[in-house]
Parts: C-alpha cells; sequence; structure tokens
C-alpha cells in the first residue's frame, strides 16, 4: 500500500470560508456582536490554545496561516491542518468539546484573528435561524472532508495522496495567472509531509517528478500547474 503508515496524520487542508459572514469587518448589525475584542493578533509560534485547555472560543483566520496539531502517546506532533485566511477553527466547541483535543498555534509573523465567544456563537444560532444553519452546515462538510481524506490516508499510496494534495490545493487556493494556476504561499516540503502521511523526501522526490514532467512549476513561495486536470 505505498508508504508504511507508523503514525496516522490527518492531511487535510479546510476550505471552510466563514470569513463573509463570520469577520467583523464584513459583518451586518446581527453578527458584528459576535466579535470580543481582546486578544485577536499573535506572532509566529505563539500558541493560540493548547490542548486540554478550556474550549471556550471559535475562531476564524484573518491573515496568516494557523498550524492545527495534536501529540501521539509518544509525544511525537502531529499536523492536523494548516489554515489560511477564511478558515474557521475551534468549531469542535460548538459540538460540545468541553477542552481541547488539539492545539493551534501562529505560523507566520503577525497572524490575525476573528475571535468569537462560544457563548455568543450558541447565542445567535439560537436567535438567527440562517447564521445556525449555515454554520452547521460548515461543520457537517467540513467533518465529511475529514473522513474522506482518513479513508484516503489508508488505501492511497503516498503519491497519490502527495498528488491529490497538489490539485485540491490548486483547486482551493488558486488562481488563474496568464495560462497558469498559481497558489501563492506555497508549503515546505516538511509541512506537506506530515499533511500527507509520508516523509519530506518522499514529498521532493514526487514534487521533482512532477516538474520534470512539465505538470507543475514550484519554488518556496509558490506553486505554478499549467493543467491540474493532468494530474494524476
Amino acid at each position: 500500500m505505498g508508504e508504511k503508515q507508523e503514525n496516522y496524520q490527518s492531511w487535510y487542508l479546510e476550505n471552510i470560508n466563514m470569513h463573509p459572514f463570520l469577520c467583523p469587518e464584513k459583518w451586518n448589525a446581527c453578527t458584528e456582536k459576535l466579535y470580543e475584542k481582546g486578544k485577536n493578533q499573535f506572532n509566529k509560534g505563539q500558541s493560540i490554545y493548547a490542548t486540554d485547555q478550556e474550549a471556550t472560543h471559535v475562531y476564524v483566520v484573518v491573515c496568516g496561516r494557523v498550524k492545527i496539531g495534536m501529540y501521539s502517546e509518544g509525544g511525537k506532533e502531529i499536523i492536523k491542518a494548516i489554515l489560511q485566511s477564511g478558515e474557521i477553527f475551534g468549531e469542535m466547541a460548538i459540538l460540545g468539546e468541553t477542552v481541547r483535543s488539539d492545539f493551534a498555534v501562529a505560523l507566520d509573523d503577525e497572524v490575525k484573528l476573528c475571535v468569537m465567544s462560544l457563548a455568543k456563537v450558541k447565542q445567535l444560532m439560537l436567535e438567527n435561524q440562517d447564521f445556525s444553519q449555515q454554520l452547521t452546515s460548515t461543520i457537517g462538510r467540513k467533518l465529511e472532508k475529514m473522513e474522506r481524506r482518513l479513508e484516503a490516508l489508508v488505501f492511497k499510496d503516498a503519491r497519490t495522496r502527495i498528488i491529490e494534495f497538489v490539485r485540491e490545493l490548486a483547486d482551493r487556493k488558486g488562481k488563474p495567472q496568464g495560462t497558469h494556476i498559481h497558489v501563492a504561499d506555497f508549503f515546505t516540503h516538511k509541512d506537506i509531509a506530515s499533511l500527507t502521511a509520508t516523509s519530506r523526501q518522499t514529498v521532493t522526490s514526487v514534487l521533482n517528478n512532477l516538474r520534470d514532467l512539465g505538470l507543475i512549476q514550484f519554488d518556496r513561495r509558490s506553486l505554478r500547474i499549467p493543467d491540474p486536470g493532468l494530474l494524476s
């Protein structure tokens, strides 16, 4: 089944864009009361919340990147997701999580978040049916995507997982630029390895092979794909 999996590392880039209706910069009067002033900006490496911390808030990334992870029984860090602008996290508190089962850390300097009190989120869900339905639907889609990717982790080989990661990244984050699809803020090989449960060496080998075949172009900062449909 390809590269042996000793640590089941979830490999998902969550693309739940809640920014348009959760971020206070674009809120209407109804949702504006959700926003909690205070600590909403973090520097690189700074903890947003820790494992076993009380789950009292929900967050949306405004700018920068956030790493979501957990630790194995042996103390090994397992990256669950790397989130970018518009993506929600900490939402398991809405479903009843009382203490965090994972951690969140800022990956860039000046990471800015929309920070929302769990109590206020629940109150607005009771008061506003449209908001409640959209948020519930968003969380449901997120859980479905997680399940599909965990299945891929078990049943697909390393090369396939890496290629699907690249293709999904292009679909969700890519923007047309001339004849190519351009993805800014491309991930390091180490991060891709963690997110696809492979090794850094395997990621480098697969990406270099795709580049040799003319299917992708990349550097440390960006990814360019002539035709995502050709990635297979």
